[in-house]
């Protein structure tokens, strides 16, 4: 009798095994299905911006390779805040992510003072895009060739100058302010709302900025800015021949703009790690363009971008707090 107990014991055991062994499986069969219908790209931006450019090359190969659509949902606003926090809300199912910023990852956290979601922890880092460095541009009315030219043109005239961004706080911002602040002079701060700080700095209404590669190349290939540095610690690939700020003198000077692909708190690790294997599977075929148009592509693990985004959070929280910048 208590053979026949153990023996419906164990089958029973057995049965529930396997049970659960059959819906472990049909779950990563599920995950391994990923995507079964279509997955939203939120871009924290508006069209036509950097962010956007980029979250549009990569969304199509994305698309090409899995034969779903990935899709752009552009969210502007608050610095990218309002996009960011759609997605912190949004459902961890695997359909929704957000290709964003060094702005909204790294520098609002400390830029706006009651943020209701930490970026850090709300969001999963599934994989970093590209480095973008921030160029310095001015108009060509300025007399100005070369950097020492103008360092030496904005000591010699303080508060005469004006510079654009685009918004407090932003890398932009950041990186002009540091600049004046190495050089030991002062300089008017005037910030807008996406591309209309270059708008105005091609106008001469503006005399520089530090603007993103991809959003002011083609004006300056075509004369109508004049590049004299740029803000990342080695030369970029884009820009062949423009020094960087450390070379000239400031050693420890980097502030450039990175993207990358987030995920909400709680989305599959399996769908993270599918995500990320394609998009570092993909980024070889757009080094051309995105080189081009003023990136260097990275890629990496989640882990490696997540230390990244860790590091950067740190260096920005510095850079805000001495710069005082504070926005609502």
């Amino acid at each position: 009798m208590n053979r026949t107990f153990f023996a419906a014991s164990t089958w029973r055991a057995l049965t529930l095994a396997a049970l659960s062994l059959g819906s472990v499986g049909t779950a990563l069969a599920q995950d391994t299905r990923w995507p079964e219908r279509p997955v939203r790209m939120v871009v924290a931006f508006t069209a036509g911006g950097t962010t956007d450019i980029i979250a549009r090359a990569v969304s199509q190969k994305l698309t090409e390779k899995f034969g779903q659509n990935f899709f752009i949902d552009n969210k502007p606003g608050a610095g990218g805040n309002i996009g960011t926090e759609s997605v912190v809300r949004a459902a961890p199912d695997g359909y929704t992510f957000i290709i964003n910023s060094v702005g909204p990852i790294a520098v609002n956290t400390w830029l706006y003072k009651s943020l209701p979601y930490d970026p850090l922890k709300d969001l999963v880092p599934v994989v970093q895009i590209a480095d973008v460095p921030n160029m310095l541009v001015v108009h060509p009315s300025v007399p100005a060739n070369t950097f020492e030219e103008f360092a030496a043109l904005l000591k010699a005239s303080p508060n005469k100058m004006s510079y654009g961004s685009t918004g407090v706080g932003t890398s932009s911002h950041l990186s002009s302010h540091m600049l004046v602040q190495r050089l030991g002079s002062e300089a008017v701060h005037v910030p807008y709302r996406g591309a209309d700080a270059l708008n105005d700095l091609l106008a001469g209404r503006l005399q520089f900025m530090f603007a993103t590669i991809p959003s002011a190349i083609l004006q300056v290939k075509a004369g109508k800015l004049r590049a004299l540095a740029v803000s990342s610690a080695k030369p970029s690939r884009s820009l062949p021949g423009v020094p960087t700020v450390q070379e000239k003198g400031h050693p420890g000077f980097e502030a450039g703009s990175w993207f990358g692909v987030f995920a909400p708190k709680g989305t599959p690790a399996p769908v993270i790690a599918a995500m990320n294997k394609a998009v570092n599977e993909v980024l070889p075929s757009l080094e051309a363009q995105l080189v081009k148009e003023g990136a260097d592509p990275v890629g990496g693990s989640p882990e490696q971008f997540g230390r990244f985004t860790q590091q950067e959070s740190v260096k920005w929280k510095a850079i805000v707090e001495a710069s005082g910048a504070t926005a609502q």
